[in-house]
């Protein structure tokens, strides 16, 4: 943040005093940056995360399900970005059950348009020669850019919202996987994402139901996949292993089976428990069905970690 907010002052001192400055727009351009760049040191109104501890060895993340977007940069946004259409809706309340399972429960507060927790923070592609979305994306799922021309974020605010928001929820993911596995020697990692199921840019035709993910067997042993796939191919549902979607960052750089933390990512069709259009919402009828799954899912993960 220090660099941004100092970058920000530079450019603005040497707007207002004229120096290399040639065009109105370009002052204006400048003292909007350092504005941003002044009020991004006061601390946000939410905090960049929220974690209930458990007491057995299962953390559930959701990044994706945050809907925060700070005051200072809501002005920069489009109005396709403002209706939040990429958000993993209503998870937090899909994983209800997690709770009294007793598992941990990491969900985030500011919504991907600001920064993707799920993408690594140097922005390399997670899937090479495929379209996809990166750390600090600059257009919707369905190609609308999320910024105003002129608008978008530099490498400096880029690295500022890392240390605001991707580093924390980082951070506290980290030390609950390690707390975890003091406790119980063992850890299963459950990455919860959600998608619309046709999305023609990102994959061809309606996308399987229950999308399971394990960086192509890298995050997570067999032992431990097995039972649960185990129970998607029974569940009625129609199922992929490794399919479109592999795992995100998180999945990748936190499971490591040799160290006894398991890493599964499930990515869901929307349409199994909501509506998939504006407003959003939830539907307890399609909901109720998919959360018997989803729990019968993680206990199975969880009677193989024991095994």
């Amino acid at each position: 943040m220090p660099g941004f907010f100092g970058e920000a002052v530079a450019d603005a001192y040497t707007a207002a005093r004229g120096v290399a400055v040639v065009d109105a727009r370009a002052i204006r351009r400048r003292l909007t940056r350092f504005f941003k760049a002044l009020r991004m040191t006061i601390p946000d109104a939410l905090p960049p995360y929220r974690l209930v501890r458990g007491t057995r060895p299962l953390l559930v993340s959701i990044p994706h399900v945050g809907t925060h977007i700070p005051e200072v940069l809501r002005g920069d946004y489009t109005d396709a970005a403002l209706e939040l259409a990429d958000t993993d809706w209503h998870l937090d309340r899909l994983y209800a059950f997690a709770h009294e399972m007793g598992a941990s429960v990491l969900s985030a507060v500011h919504s991907r348009c600001v920064i993707d927790l799920n993408r690594p923070p140097d922005n390399q592609s997670l899937y090479p020669g495929q379209v996809t979305t990166g750390l600090c994306p600059g257009e919707t799922f369905r190609g609308e850019p999320l910024y105003r021309p002129g608008r978008e974020p530099d490498a400096a605010e880029v690295e500022c919202r890392l240390g605001l928001y991707w580093q924390p929820y980082h951070d506290a993911l980290a030390e609950e996987i390690e707390r975890l596995k003091v406790l119980h020697g063992r850890v299963l990692l459950w990455e919860a994402h959600s998608i619309a199921s046709r999305l023609p840019r990102l994959f061809d035709g309606k996308l399987p139901d229950l999308n399971l993910g394990t960086a192509d067997g890298a995050s997570c042993a067999p032992e431990v996949l097995a039972p649960v796939v185990a129970v998607a191919q029974a569940s009625g549902y129609t199922s992929v292993v490794n399919g479109r979607f592999k795992g995100g960052y998180i999945t990748r750089h936190h499971g490591h089976p040799t160290e006894r933390v398991h890493a599964i990512q499930l990515e869901l069709c929307q349409c199994l428990y909501m509506n998939e259009q504006a407003p959003f919402d939830y539907q307890p009828a399609h909901a109720d069905r998919l959360q018997l799954v989803l729990k019968a899912m993680t206990v199975a993960a969880l009677g193989a970690l024991s095994a």
